[in-house]
């Protein structure tokens, strides 16, 4: 309960600085304009965000027959979770990874990498898998397409505003003043938003291994699973990964990039494997 309630204020402390830097550049015509676009991108978002994710990894969606071993996992998982079974997908990469993306339970899919699929044993299979449905049973998917589309939406206002100034929308006599306040919100107002898009995500994840362990009864297979993820994934770094989508996967796909790890979406792996050897402890 305590995870949803910070969820929900950081969702609204995102969605009150976008409509705060629309009205602080654009009057209450600013306000208006963002709040516009905040509504346009979160349909958007709410809709099309899984269908984008899984045609930008060039994800294929796979039979029982294609992989009977994956389906009967995915399909025990979901009965103890007590959800609909998505749709599982595979993802041709070498580095190793998984991520679950879909609007609600019954609009659903998760997605694992061929690399993952090489690299972990079953029972570490089943832990990843778990720590997905958990994100698909809570709606975190939804959640963090949502925070990901108000971000984008502030980058989009400070960078309208941005071009409007270098084109000289602003009037001479406040320039000056002007030209500081549009530097502020244009270093702090993205920096602000990305902050909050990474404490948003990084709870969820602690929540999605915490519930995932109690699907698959399981902690340890998890915490085995994303040390051997956090090995591999510095080795055979996911190439063609991209910022927007990095929160979706269980581990950052940039791990092997020292500086993402300074904005990283998810909390350190090390702490979340104390976690949930903790658990296993219980």
């Amino acid at each position: 309960m305590a995870n949803q309630v910070k969820t929900v204020l950081l969702l609204t402390v995102l969605t009150g600085l976008l409509l705060f830097i629309g009205g602080a550049l654009g009057g209450r015509g600013g306000i208006i304009i963002a709040f516009i676009i905040a509504l346009f991108m979160n349909f958007f978002s709410y809709w099309f965000s899984d269908k984008i994710v899984l045609k930008m990894y060039k994800a294929r969606e796979v039979s029982p027959s294609d992989s009977p071993s994956l389906h009967g996992i995915v399909e025990e998982l979901s009965r103890n979770g007590e959800i609909p079974k998505p749709k599982i997908y595979i993802v041709e990469n070498e580095s190793p990874n998984a991520f679950a993306t879909g609007r609600n339970p019954r609009h659903a899919a998760v997605a694992v990498t061929t690399g993952l699929l090489k690299l972990l044993n079953e029972r570490e299979i089943r832990g990843v898998l778990s720590h997905e449905l958990s994100h698909i049973k809570h709606r975190d998917t939804l959640i963090s397409a949502v925070s990901a589309t108000i971000a984008g939406a502030i980058m989009f206002v400070v960078r309208i505003a941005q071009f409007s100034w270098i084109f000289g929308m602003g009037g001479d006599d406040d320039r000056g003043g002007g030209l500081i306040q549009m530097l502020v919100f244009i270093i702090v107002g993205p920096l602000a938003a990305m902050i909050i898009q990474m404490a948003i995500s990084r709870s969820r994840e602690f929540y999605a291994d915490e519930e995932g362990a109690k699907i698959s009864s399981d902690p340890l297979a998890l915490a085995h699973a994303l040390a051997e993820l956090e090995t591999y994934s510095k080795r055979i770094p996911m190439t063609n990964a991209k910022e927007t989508t990095a929160h979706f996967f269980i581990v950052n796909p940039f791990s092997g990039k020292s500086l993402m790890k300074l904005f990283s979406t998810h909390p350190p792996t090390e702490e979340r494997i104390k976690r949930l050897e903790e658990m296993a402890r219980i």
